[in-house]
């Protein structure tokens, strides 16, 4: 009897010795999107944060591609140990209803750990359009109808949600031009090729700031510090259920012992409150959140189903 018991404690011991000690080696963290996009520059202001804590690298792994299908496959795959570990995005709530036959499921292959941040969209046109207001386009695209287009970075992106619901509640039709990335739909409404685009102040504060963009709007339940004077979509054509938010938050592979979840959790939730990640956070218009496991995993499933009967009504079917 003696013996079996010290063999138990004896193995309970090695394998709680892994979580123990967690994490003793550098940590992968897949952002399913390209450098440069919004996702991206929130997921390197906290990751750095997390190397320190943790006194382990943390390397960010971009993995574009197929609105972060890509990425999301490949970390639904990792080991489930707490060493890979994925930004998840509001592409991810819509992809259920745009593809049957997805090669993961947001909500049974993976462990949610925290949404970390949201943030609205700028609607943003090119300068040479002759509109300075947000009604000035719906007359245009009325007076035009599906001459006007618009960018995005794919079905299903936020990009892709903010103008087909603005579309939806408008009346107006605008063309849809998906790109491979927001950074070349971005370049090209500068260029001129594109007519409108919804894209995050992170990536066209900078264009819009020196003229190469014109802000009409944002997406956002209320007016954004960075942008006071800019109205929000809402209260421009008088609808208050147009709101449109990016968000990222953090997942790990189903299977990851909850003892790393909680450890994750912790330190992410803690970064986002940081003073120096608060600022840093702020010049880009992103909100910290930092909720529970539990509150993230509800978030996901009511992101999901809102956006559903958009994806139909869009007819936006990819597959």
């Amino acid at each position: 009897m003696g013996i079996a018991l010290a063999t138990s404690a004896f193995i309970a011991t090695a394998s709680a010795q892994p979580q123990q000690t967690y994490p003793n080696r550098p940590i992968r963290l897949i952002v399913p999107f390209g450098a440069g996009a919004g996702t991206d520059i929130g997921a390197r202001i906290v990751s750095t944060k997390l190397a320190e804590a943790f006194d382990q690298q943390v390397v960010v792994d971009n993995r574009a591609g197929a609105s972060g299908i890509i990425g999301a496959e490949l970390a639904a795959k990792a080991s489930p140990d707490g060493y890979t570990l994925m930004t998840a995005t509001i592409s991810h709530s819509v992809n259920p209803s745009l593809r049957k036959n997805l090669p993961y499921d947001i909500v049974k292959d993976f462990s949610p750990i925290s949404l970390l941040m949201e943030y609205p969209f700028l609607l943003d046109v090119r300068p040479s359009l002759p509109v300075k207001s947000v009604a000035d386009l719906v007359a245009l695209a009325k007076a035009k109808p599906g001459q006007i287009n618009y960018a995005s970075n794919g079905v299903g992106g936020g990009a892709y949600l903010c103008a087909e619901l603005f579309k939806s509640l408008t009346g107006i039709n605008l063309e849809h031009v998906p790109f491979k990335s927001t950074a070349a739909a971005i370049t090209s409404t500068i260029g001129g090729e594109i007519d409108v685009g919804f894209y995050s102040a992170s990536a066209t504060l900078s264009h819009v700031k020196a003229g190469r963009l014109r802000a009409l709007a944002m997406t956002g339940r209320k007016r954004s510090a960075s942008f006071p004077d800019l109205p929000t979509v809402a209260e421009i054509i008088g609808v208050p259920s147009y709101e449109v938010y990016g968000w990222t938050g953090v997942l790990a592979p189903v299977g990851t012992p909850k003892s790393i979840v909680a450890k994750l959790h912790g330190e992410f939730a803690r970064i986002v409150q940081l003073p120096d990640v608060k600022e840093r956070l702020a010049v880009v218009d992103f909100e910290p959140v930092g909720n529970t496991p539990a509150e993230f995993a509800a978030f996901i499933r009511k992101e999901t189903l809102r956006w559903a009967k958009l994806v139909k009504d869009a007819g936006g079917k990819v597959d």
